[in-house]
């Protein structure tokens, strides 16, 4: 069974940086996109971004110009650069990695943007 380990959350305070990792434990095959989501409490799970197998990225409008989205693709790996952080990026974030046959999710790394 192929897991998503998440990893780089924490406490920063507004204007700060944190970069995100995920790596799968195994090797997933036909990779279609990589992404982050997040859910912040009481709030349903949003985008923030992604990126496909061939390096076309997508953000969320809130993260636009402060996050960056990259990965490896032969090693399953994805990160998430987030800088100029703010209050209301305060969520759990999730890794998601699509292949052709299935969807994986990785447990969610909390990060907490406060003063």
């Amino acid at each position: 069974q192929v897991q998503l380990v998440e990893s780089g959350g924490g406490l920063v305070q507004p204007g700060g940086s944190l970069r995100l990792s995920c790596a799968a434990s195994k090797t997933i095959f036909n990779i279609l996109s990589m992404g982050w989501y997040r859910q912040a409490p009481g709030k349903q799970r949003e985008l923030v971004a992604t990126i496909t197998s061939g390096g076309t990225t997508n953000y969320a409008d809130s993260v636009k110009g402060r996050f960056i989205i990259s990965r490896v693709y032969a090693k399953n790996t994805v990160y998430l650069q987030m800088n100029s952080l703010k209050p209301e990026d305060t969520a759990v974030y999730f890794c998601n990695q699509k292949s052709a046959v299935y969807e994986y999710w990785g447990q969610g790394t909390q990060v907490t943007v406060s003063s």
